[in-house]
Formats: structure tokens, C-alpha cells, sequence
């Protein structure tokens, strides 16, 4: 099982916590992730991180697909991935949802699914420099020939030698995006998951792979998912702690009809948990949208408690289908023990 410390994305102010991420790397982590939202972005930190470390991988959990062009995303990769000693950077990608997309990056929702597709494939041929840059797809078409075009765009390949190499993951929860996953991407952060639930995703990623054709399995694909650590004596403290983030983005990340968040509360068993946390949260009443988030709902997606409880508990991931772990921990207690319990190693 590898281990990921995720970083999330900034607060009110700038900060990394860059000793913690050395401490993760001197215990065998194997990855570090940034995100983004509508605040700090996710590749400029990993590009400070990379002067600070020598091994760990460096990811976006997630890139946002609006926030920037494929070529763009290929471009900032690559340039890191160089910067860091090669065979370092992973390109986490996602869609993030149509009030960010359209609200924030002034970009249209349009069709994902599609979008997705031509957007990896199109980094795919920036990466691989075969040829000068072209695509005709769905969502995006290069060279570009829309509303306002000169006409006289030019296919270019990139002057700089990229890694080819470079893994390109997704974070996606639909069944259609799942099959898509399995087929174009080199590994998935699943929306919500929780031991149990591969008997649910697995049908869908091994049809994603029978598409990608070329043996493509589960044995060439890595699947992480999120997890809170938290080494305290207080789990009913430390699970409310969990609750305000839960609900800002079950009830409030997304309009009411369109919202990633909800469905995955609903898919995961608390429709009326889900149902009642949105109605509140938009209504502006978030103490009480809060105070909806069911203990269990947070225990599932978390390893909190004294040791031994947490210990019991990681047995549940181990066996899960998952390939590694993406820890929201900020203490090192926390990381020295999933370490001893995957089997790192002091480096």
C-alpha cells in the first residue's frame, strides 16, 4: 500500500508545510499532492517542493481542466517534472463543477466526458513530441478554427524534450467517467471511496480496461483514495472537526441539481443525510447543515483514534482494492504510524 500526504489547497494565506513533507518523505511516502479551488493554484507549490525533496512524487489531486488549456497542463508538468530529476510528477486532472467552471474560469460546462477524453489524449501527443500538435475532437479541436480564428493556426510540438512518460490520473465518480478512467488514465482518485465499495467501481474499470485493449488490468493501474488520520482519544471531537468541510461541499460545492458531492453521500448509503445537508446549507444554515454530517459518514473515510483503533481499522483498507492511501494528516505521529502499518521504511 503507498502512502500520499495531501497538502489540499491554500487558506486565506499562502503556507507549505514543508518539513512535514520531508518528514513524508524520509518515512517512504511515495507521493505528495496540491490541489485547487478558486485560490492558490495546484502546480506552483509542487514546483517549490521539488527543490526541497529528492525522491517523493509530486501530484495534483486535482488540476482543474477549466483552469487551463491541455497543452497548457501538459506544458506546467512537464516543465516540473524536469525541474524535479524526471519520473517525479503525476498529472492529477479533474473537472471540478459547472459554478467553478463557469463562474470562476468564465469557461462552459459543455460535455466532461468528451472533454476529458480529447484533453488527456491531446496531452498525451504534447508529451510523446511526435508530431506537430494535432486533434479533432468533441470539446476541443487543434489547431483551433472556431468563433474569431484567424485560420492560420499552426501545428507545433514542444520545444522542450518532455518526459513521455508522464502518468496522467483522474478524479471522477460517475459510472460513465469511471469507464473512461480505466481506459485513457494511468491511475483514479475515486470521489468518496470506502472499503466496500470496489464491488460497485469494479465492473466499470475492468470494462474501461477491456476498451483500452493491450491487456490493460488492475495490475497497470494505481487507485487512491483520500483518507483523515488523526492519533487522538477524542474521536467524537475529531469527527466533528471533519463535519464543516463535509458539509460546505455536500451541501454547498454545486447547485442543487448538479452537485458531485451529494450524489457520492447518496451512493455511499445517506440519501436523506445528503438531502437534508443541501436543504439546510442553502437555506444559510450551516450549524445545523453541519450537525446533520452522520458520525459514521466521516468514520468511514477516516483513520482517527488511539492506535490500536486505528490499527483494526486500516485492515478495512488493506483489503479494499485500493493501491495507496492519500492521508490529510498534519502531524507526524500520524504519518509515523501509517508508515509502520504499510510497511515504509526510514530513508
Amino acid at each position: 500500500m503507498k502512502l500520499g500526504l495531501m497538502l489540499g489547497y491554500s487558506g486565506a494565506e499562502m503556507s507549505l508545510p514543508v518539513e512535514l513533507v520531508q518528514r513524508a518523505e524520509a518515512l517512504g511516502f511515495d507521493s505528495v499532492w496540491t490541489a485547487e479551488a478558486y485560490g492558490s493554484d495546484a502546480t506552483s507549490p509542487l514546483a517549490y517542493l521539488a527543490a526541497v525533496t529528492t525522491r517523493i512524487r509530486l501530484g495534483t489531486s486535482i488540476m482543474q481542466l477549466a483552469g487551463r488549456t491541455p497543452a497548457m497542463a501538459a506544458m506546467q508538468a512537464a516543465t516540473i517534472d524536469a525541474l524535479a530529476g524526471g519520473d517525479r510528477f503525476i498529472a492529477g486532472l479533474g473537472v471540478s463543477g459547472p459554478q467553478i467552471v463557469e463562474g470562476w474560469y468564465g469557461q462552459p460546462w459543455g460535455k466532461p466526458y468528451w472533454r476529458i477524453r480529447d484533453y488527456v489524449s491531446i496531452m498525451r501527443k504534447v508529451f510523446a513530441r511526435e508530431e506537430g500538435l494535432t486533434h479533432e475532437g468533441k470539446e476541443i479541436s487543434l489547431p483551433y478554427q472556431g468563433e474569431g480564428a484567424m485560420g492560420i493556426g499552426k501545428p507545433l510540438k514542444s520545444i522542450l524534450h518532455m518526459n513521455p512518460r508522464i502518468p496522467i490520473w483522474l478524479g471522477t465518480g460517475s459510472e460513465s467517467n469511471v469507464r473512461l478512467t480505466a481506459e485513457i488514465a494511468d491511475g483514479w482518485f475515486p470521489l468518496a471511496f470506502v472499503p466496500g465499495m470496489m464491488d460497485l467501481y469494479r465492473p466499470w474499470l475492468e470494462e474501461g480496461f477491456r476498451r483500452a485493449g493491450h491487456g490493460k488490468s488492475l495490475a497497470d493501474f494505481e487507485i487512491q483514495p483520500g483518507v483523515s488520520v488523526a492519533l487522538t482519544d477524542d474521536v467524537e471531537a475529531a469527527l466533528a472537526r471533519m463535519k464543516p468541510g463535509i458539509a460546505l461541499y455536500v451541501g454547498g460545492m454545486g447547485h442543487r441539481d448538479k452537485n458531485f458531492h451529494n450524489d457520492m453521500m447518496v451512493r455511499r448509503g445517506y440519501p436523506e443525510a445528503a438531502e437534508r445537508i443541501q436543504e439546510l446549507y442553502l437555506a444559510g444554515r450551516k450549524r445545523e447543515a453541519i450537525a446533520a454530517v452522520p458520525d459514521d459518514f466521516c468514520d468511514e473515510q477516516a483513520l482517527i483514534g488511539p492506535p490500536q483503533r486505528i490499527r483494526d481499522r486500516y485492515k478495512e483498507w488493506e483489503s479494499s482494492g485500493a493501491t495507496g492511501l492519500t492521508l490529510s494528516c498534519r502531524r507526524t505521529e500520524g504519518l509515523e504510524l501509517m508508515a509502520e502499518l504499510t510497511g515504509s521504511r526510514e530513508r
